[in-house]
């Protein structure tokens, strides 16, 4: 049996350098489990939302014994050019769970709580980390200090307009009104700030020397960020007979979404050939890593917002696309969660004083 000061050696060892964006898990899981919901898969998607719940709780009490235990690495993260930006997982994640609660459980209270905890989030981190990205002295090189991670800010503003598009369907007028309106105005300057970012994104790609651990797996947030935006203009599109402003932007809002759903397609066939480069030619070794989670997360958005599009723009013929690439979500996630399993058993032991 191991002693109660192993158990806590243990804890704080796996809170020591726990990664800012391991709430993609939750980001990953809860999109996945929506996916499956639209495609009629709904004991999966139950099971992974109470899985959801859970890693959620899990995960807010491991960065609080991290903010209690280690302030400085906390704070150090925040405001790092690289880890900083996976701060953004902790909005785009509550705001996940939130849509799970009205589109699975039809609690639109404990949405609205965690819209209001979303909000905050957004509001909090947002203007902390860019103004503090802005002042601060020491700055790395672009090649450096760009990744795909600085798309999770744009993750996390669309993922304020999903829920936000998502309860206002529930809320009577004129608070509807409002509501689309914000989820409008969210949705508007995630795609400038997409715009902002894929700009040095694509410059750091294409004219600086670009190695095998350059590609992290936060390079897919690239496709997810397109991904989710699509999501968000399909649910405007869908409350456009609420809101009479929307109804009046139906051509532009419909010309956006699948502006955003093609530029997402486009990073799909480019992201699976960078992954073979990667793996299979470079052989760079294919191990369990927290921010693989970055990586599922696209695929299921992918998958929830070509569907959510084809209903709201009644195509009919786009509904392949999710009906195959649920499968490679789901397969991506059994995967990345197997490895974290092993990742826990693992340290565990080590940990405990046994040999792995």
């Amino acid at each position: 049996m191991a002693s109660g000061t192993q158990w806590s050696d243990l804890l704080k060892a796996a809170t020591l350098d726990l990664p800012p964006a391991y709430f993609g898990m939750v980001m990953a899981t809860g999109i996945i489990s929506l996916a499956a919901h639209m495609l009629g898969l709904t004991l999966l998607a139950y099971l992974l939302f109470y899985l959801n719940i859970v890693a959620y709780g899990v995960l807010w009490l491991l960065h609080g014994l991290r903010l209690v235990w280690f302030p400085r690495r906390f704070m150090a993260d925040m405001l790092d050019h690289a880890r900083g930006p996976g701060y953004f997982t902790w909005v785009a994640s509550s705001a996940v769970l939130g849509t799970q609660f009205v589109v699975l459980a039809h609690s639109y209270n404990v949405a609205l709580a965690l819209w209001i905890l979303t909000s905050l989030l957004w509001l909090g981190l947002t203007y902390t980390f860019f103004t503090v990205s802005v002042v601060k002295k020491d700055k790395p090189p672009l090649q450096e200090g760009i990744n795909g991670s600085w798309l999770l800010a744009v993750v996390a503003t669309q993922s304020v307009a999903v829920l936000s598009a998502h309860i206002a369907a529930d809320w009577p007028q004129p608070y509807r009104l409002e509501l689309n309106f914000l989820a409008l105005s969210m949705w508007l300057w995630g795609g400038m700030l997409y715009i902002w970012m894929i700009s040095l994104i694509f410059y750091r790609y294409y004219f600086f020397p670009f190695s095998p651990s350059d590609l992290a797996p936060p390079f897919w947030i690239s496709m997810g960020a397109m991904a989710i935006s699509t999501l968000a203009g399909s649910l405007l599109i869908a409350n456009s007979p609420d809101a009479p402003y929307l109804e009046s932007l139906l051509p532009f809002l419909k010309g956006f979404t699948i502006f955003y759903w093609a530029t997402g397609t486009w990073w799909v066939p480019m992201l699976f050939l960078l992954g073979i480069w990667r793996h299979v030619i470079r052989r760079f070794p294919l191990e369990y890593d927290p921010l693989y989670w970055g990586a599922v997360f696209p695929m299921g958005m992918y998958t929830a917002a070509t569907h959510q599009m084809n209903q709201a723009m009644e195509f009919g013929f786009l509904e392949i696309i999710p009906d195959v690439f649920l499968y490679i979500a789901l397969l991506a996630w059994g995967m990345t969660f197997f490895g974290l399993l092993h990742s826990i058993s693992r340290h565990a032991r080590l940990h405990l004083g046994r040999k792995p």
